[in-house]
Order: C-alpha cells, then sequence, then structure tokens
C-alpha cells in the first residue's frame, strides 16, 4: 500500500501548513532563501512539500483540517517570502511518529547536503536520546556508517564557543578532530583554536600540532626545571610553540611556523637579539675607553697587539650560522 494518498498531489494554502517541531535545520540563509522565493515566483514550486493531514473538531466550526509539515521547510518559507498563497503537496497516509518526522526531516536535509555540521549533530543526539536509537540504528536510517555518526557525535563535545564557530563557518569539521585530540586537556585545546583562528592553520597543520601536543606529557618528563622554563620563554619571545627535545648527547629545538610571514617574524627577532647584543659588547664602559694616541696613524696601527690568528675552518663555520646568512 502507498504511504500517499492516492500517489496524488494536492494543492494547499500555506497559512494552512504548521512548521515541523522536529526540523533539525536551524540556520537558513537569508540570501539563498531570497534567491529561492524570486525562482518561485517566475516558475512556482517545482517539487512538492511533503506534509501529515489531521482532522480537528471545533466546537461551533464543524470539522476543521490542518497540514503539518515533514519535509520542505525551505521551500515553504521562500513561497511565503514570494507571496505564493498555494503550493504543492504529497500528504502521508498515516499521522506519522515524532521520530519518523525527525527522521524524514534529517533525511530530505541530509539528501540536499543542506544541514550544517552542528544540525546535523544536533539532530542525531536527539534520535539517540530522545527515541532510544543506537549508533548503529541511526546510520542505517540516514544512510551513513555507525562511525560517521559517532564522530558526529563527538562534536558536541567541544566547548560552546567552538561550536558556535564551526556552525558559523569560521573552522571546518575537519579542524575539529585535532580540537577533539585535546579534549582532556582545555587549556591547549583552547590554545590550538585560537591559533586556527587566527592563523588560519590547515587541517593538516593543526592536527600535526595536536599530535606534538598529545605526546608532550611524556616528553616533559625528560627535561629539566631549567629546559622547560627556557622552552617556555623561547615560546613567549618567538610567538610561537618552540620545543627542546633532549638526548643522551645533546638535543635539538624545534620551532614552529606555519607561514612564510612566521618565518621571516621568527627572523627578525633574532636579528634584533643578535643586533642588540653586538651593541652591548661594542659599546665599552667610559673606564674602559682608551686614552687617544699622539702616534701617527700608521705607528699606532702598528703598535697594536696582533689578534690571533682564526683557523680558516673556524672561520667558515663561524659565517654559515652567521644571523647574516639567515633568509627565507
Amino acid at each position: 500500500m502507498s504511504g500517499y494518498y492516492n500517489d496524488s498531489i494536492f494543492w494547499v494554502e500555506v497559512d494552512r501548513i504548521k512548521p515541523n517541531p522536529f526540523q533539525p535545520r536551524k540556520v537558513f540563509e537569508e540570501t539563498a532563501l531570497a534567491s529561492l522565493a524570486e525562482s518561485i515566483r517566475q516558475y512556482g514550486v517545482l517539487q512538492p512539500l511533503t506534509v501529515t493531514r489531521k482532522e480537528i473538531e471545533r466546537p461551533g466550526e464543524g470539522i476543521f483540517v490542518e497540514y503539518e509539515l515533514v519535509a520542505g521547510e525551505r521551500r515553504l518559507r521562500a513561497a511565503k517570502l514570494a507571496g505564493i498563497s498555494q503550493v504543492p503537496v504529497v500528504i502521508r497516509t498515516s499521522e506519522d511518529s515524532d521520530r519518523v518526522k525527525l527522521e524524514l526531516a534529517i533525511i530530505e536535509n541530509l539528501q540536499r547536503e543542506d544541514l550544517n555540521v552542528m544540525d546535523r549533530a544536533k539532530a542525531f543526539q536527539r534520535l539517540v536520546s530522545e527515541f532510544g536509537l543506537k549508533h548503529v540504528e541511526v546510520g542505517k536510517r540516514v544512510g551513513k556508517s555507525r562511525e560517521y555518526v559517532s564522530n558526529t557525535l563527538r562534536i558536541l563535545a567541544l566547548p560552546q564557543h567552538m561550536q558556535d564557530a564551526l556552525a558559523a563557518g569560521e573552522i571546518s569539521e575537519g579542524h575539529t578532530r585535532p580540537l577533539l585530540m585535546l579534549i582532556d586537556r582545555a587549556e591547549m585545546q583552547n590554545t590550538l583554536f585560537k591559533e586556527i583562528m587566527e592563523r588560519k592553520l590547515t587541517v593538516r597543520d593543526a592536527e600535526q600540532v595536536a599530535r606534538r601536543i598529545a605526546t608532550e606529557r611524556t616528553r616533559k618528563v625528560d627535561l629539566t626545571p631549567e629546559l622547560l622554563l627556557l622552552e617556555r620563554e623561547l615560546t613567549e619571545k618567538l610567538g610561537t610553540r618552540v620545543r627542546i627535545e633532549k638526548k643522551d648527547q645533546g638535543g635539538k629545538v624545534l620551532i614552529d611556523f606555519f607561514s612564510v610571514d612566521d618565518l621571516v617574524h621568527i627572523r627578525e627577532v633574532f636579528t634584533r637579539q643578535h643586533e642588540k647584543a653586538v651593541q652591548t659588547e661594542g659599546s665599552p664602559s667610559s673606564a674602559e675607553i682608551p686614552a687617544v694616541s699622539t702616534q701617527p696613524a700608521d705607528e699606532a696601527i702598528a703598535a697594536e697587539v696582533p689578534k690571533p690568528a682564526v683557523p680558516a675552518e673556524t672561520e667558515k663555520e663561524d659565517e654559515l650560522y652567521s644571523i647574516k646568512n639567515f633568509t627565507v
């Protein structure tokens, strides 16, 4: 038996159609809605809405029929905006349960890819919490895998300001993966979120940072308090994450950068520090200023104590690591 009245399309006044209380989509972009309304003015509503029919007995008025929207809220809103009085609908034969209404609304939006990630996560959560469905059951109903449903629901564990940024499109769904890797380290998670927002980190860069932070706890036990302090000071000075890795013999310093501008900034910090050190060393105190010689210039130069010779190899090595040779 068909699920619709005679498989027919009916015309119903828009004012008699109530919105679906289980509509998972909360955000309707005004520009896109206005564009759809203009299309409806010219060509009408090309695809019927799906509704349920309910008869209500009103004292002194007899039987009154009203309709509740199951799918097509965007088209209904655009039709009202366009000033259309009637829209085509198909009517489901039986009064659907609340769960079915929610399922149908989710499925329609998923098929059209109209749901943003936060609306989708909240819709899945309603199916789980209000209707007792397991993740695998939700996946079967919406045509997705259990892993897809579980990963989507995990997004709701993020702090509210991160969820808001995701809903607004300021970060992508891919960015939630590295943020969720730090779910038990709130301070680090918020630091990574700020870096994603301010530095416009790609998902790949954010994941690399998250992995390093996630393993940092075990690494810290190998560092002395002095090295931890130095690591923190370098991080603050350079304005980016700096990590010291200690080995049996020596170690290495790793400096993160995410763009050429970051690298230029790091170079400028090193250059300023180098120039400051040179100025400090090259500005002797008044007690160290030698007396002015009365000898002719040639004799004064000849009288200077010669500097010890520097091996050519050492000189080349110094040149190699000189800050003036550091370029982007």
